[in-house]
């Protein structure tokens, strides 16, 4: 946009300043007392200070001055007198003939001062009324700079410029310039405009978002106006047509600098030191009604503007938090970070500020699973967000319960009614559900047993990824139980690449796909080892998980627990059947065809008898040492997957030759 200079303001390219102003007046009076003959007989005051007139010149431009004078030698203007005395000086100069200064910082109270006096056309043909609007039309409201001067200026003379129309032009203008600044139909700008798009993938960050504005400074100069100037904007800019995509982030900007920003805070600080006690409430008055003005101007809803980051809401909240009041507010709050919580980020969730508060007693906790019940109880009833959303949703409080479950006040009961807030078909995952239990447990370490497994109840082995899974067999702060089913997890998944070794070797070796084609319960390698078929009727697995879920009931003796090292020599006697049945599928090939591969059977051979050296040492354990050896039984079973995804990519090479 094209700024007016203010070097080109005659005011800044004059050498006068108060003073100099003062000793001219002096210097217009004596001429005119010596040219007229007449003698200094009216004394105007305003505010403590008095100037020495001749009555004839006031009252042939000022209506005001030929009431008064008519009467009275002596007038005195009223405290709320526009632009006070040095306004008046100026004025005086005016009256006396000599050329008054116009500028963009005196502009405004000339012309509110003038109105006062009533120095319109109708006593002196070019008088200061209609020099100071046309000072305004052709020359401030035509540049940016010079317009946002005269508006800060209009705020110390209300509700003169009100009514003169002076803020109205002013605000108009700027809106106006602002839409044409978005448009560049001269193709000026090096830049897009500034925008929210690289908070988009990143937690709310305040100092994020200041750089971003220092990339307009138009933009910077709408945000250091007064809210009540900048609401009037933003509504102008919406009459005048802005797309909301471009309006939206300049009231973030606002909010981020009046009311989030960490120097914002230390100057409200500050200023309260300062000052009174009633003045703090006064400052905290202020913060709020800003905050609630930035309210009214969001699009709440589904009219809500997308470009703004849920972090954005979330920060607006935890500040309605600590000024306290705002219910109203804070629900419209709750209700868009509802719509938008798929896209939120951990980082952005309410925690309490104050370090030695309790997370489990805190406003914060509660209004964060008021967000999510809701979230749930709404989408999920009435299906209208795809199944995806529901699952980010529910990983993030799943990530949310890790950073609350190590606050020592929260009871079991409570960290339970935490978890059931994500209803079961929603977690596709429970790795960071395994983690928040895991760190409720190591900050609860007087938990019991019985206490134990009921916080790890809706824990599901089969939604563990294999690396948390062997974290989970490993831990022994995790209850037997979990062990136990992390364990027979980790051998299923162990069994289905034997399975899938088999039928490579069966398809590299001997040709014949048609036992593994048509057999699709060797194709589903990822079927669930839990569900019920007629296929694994005759499993001694299926016996053995069932007995495993029996553990759950209170009423099985101690002396269950015994029979562990019994089902886990079962499982090995299984997977040696499997071993066993895999060697002789590759002996009845003629090894003269395939060079080498009677070298790799000796080989599988020998760690074969490896394994069963490891087996019968685990066949031999007691129930005290069984979580020691079950962390070996997990390498060796990883290794024999290892050695056969080895065989699979190394035979190509083989038969090509």
């Amino acid at each position: 946009m094209e700024a007016y200079s203010p070097k080109e303001s005659s005011f800044l390219s004059s050498p006068y300043s108060s003073p100099n102003l003062t000793a001219l007046l002096k210097i217009k009076i004596i001429s005119w007392s010596q040219e007229t003959g007449l003698p200094v007989t009216v004394r105007v005051r305003v505010a403590e200070k008095s100037f020495n007139l001749h009555k004839f010149p006031l009252m042939a431009k000022s209506g005001y001055f030929k009431r008064q004078l008519s009467e009275w030698q002596e007038v005195e203007l009223p405290a709320n007198f526009p632009g006070g005395s040095e306004t008046f000086e100026m004025i005086a100069l005016f009256i006396y003939g000599s050329s008054t200064f116009i500028d963009p910082f005196n502009v405004a109270s000339l012309r509110c001062a003038s109105e006062f006096l009533e120095m319109t056309e109708a006593y002196a043909s070019g008088n200061l009324s209609s020099r100071t609007d046309l000072y305004l039309n052709q020359v401030v409201l035509q540049s940016w700079d010079d317009t946002l001067i005269v508006l800060q200026k209009c705020q110390t003379l209300h509700p003169w410029a009100e009514d003169l129309l002076i803020v109205s032009r002013c605000i108009e203008s700027l809106a106006f310039m602002a839409c044409m600044e978005i448009l560049d139909p001269e193709r000026k700008r090096e830049r897009p405009i500034a925008s929210l798009d690289t908070l988009s993938t990143h937690p709310w960050s305040c100092d994020i978002v200041k750089e971003i504005v220092s990339q307009d400074l138009w933009i910077k100069d709408l945000i250091a106006l007064k809210f009540g100037f900048f609401k009037r904007i933003i509504s102008s800019l919406r009459r005048q047509g802005m797309r909301e995509r471009f309006v939206s982030p300049i009231i973030v900007f606002y909010a981020n600098k009046w009311v989030l920003s960490k120097k914002t805070r230390q100057f409200w600080e500050c200023l309260c030191d300062k000052e009174s006690d009633n003045n703090v409430n006064d400052s905290s008055d202020q913060v709020m009604e800003i905050l609630q003005g930035i309210l009214d101007l969001l699009l709440i809803g589904e009219k809500g503007s997308r470009v703004i980051p849920v972090g954005f809401y979330f920060a607006l909240l935890a500040r309605s938090l600590e000024l306290g009041g705002l219910n109203d507010g804070r629900l419209k709050l709750q209700e868009q970070i509802i719509h938008l919580l798929p896209l939120a980020h951990v980082e952005d969730f309410l925690i309490p500020r104050e370090p030695n508060e309790l997370i489990s007693s805190s406003m914060e906790l509660a209004i964060m699973e008021s967000i999510f019940s809701r979230y749930f109880s709404s989408f999920m009833t009435v299906n209208e967000t795809p199944p995806m959303g529901n699952t980010i949703v529910a990983e993030l409080w799943d990530l949310y319960l890790v950073r609350v479950a190590r606050d020592s006040g929260l009871t079991v009961d409570e960290f339970m009614k935490l978890v059931e807030v994500v209803p079961v078909s929603c977690r596709n995952s429970h790795d960071h559900l395994y983690r928040a239990m895991n760190v409720y447990i190591q900050g609860h370490p007087a938990l019991s047993q019985e206490e134990k497994s009921l916080v790890c109840k809706q824990l599901i082995c089969q939604k563990l990824s294999q690396e948390v899974c062997i974290e989970a067999v490993q831990n022994e702060l995790m209850p037997l139980r979990l062990i136990v089913q992390a364990l027979f997890v980790q051998q299923l998944n162990t069994q289905q690449a034997f399975r899938h070794c088999s039928d490579s070797f069966r398809f590299a070796y001997s040709g014949d796909l048609s036992g593994t084609l048509s057999n699709p319960k060797t194709n589903n390698l990822q079927e669930s080892p839990f569900t019920d078929g007629s296929h694994i009727a005759n499993n001694p697995l299926k016996s053995l998980l069932e007995n495993e879920l029996d553990l759950q009931r209170p009423d099985i003796p101690r002396n269950e627990y015994e029979s562990t090292s019994f089902r886990i020599q079962n499982l090995e006697q299984e997977l040696v059947s499997l071993k066993k049945s895999l060697r002789l599928q590759q002996s009845v090939k003629d090894t003269d065809d395939f060079p080498g591969f009677s070298s790799k059977i000796r080989s599988f051979s020998k760690r074969r008898d490896a394994f069963g050296q490891v087996t019968g040492c685990i066949g031999s354990v007691n129930f005290s040492s069984q979580r020691k050896y079950a962390g070996k039984l997990l390498k060796i079973f990883r290794r024999v997957s290892l050695f056969g995804r080895g065989k699979l990519k190394r035979r190509p090479s083989v038969s090509g030759s």
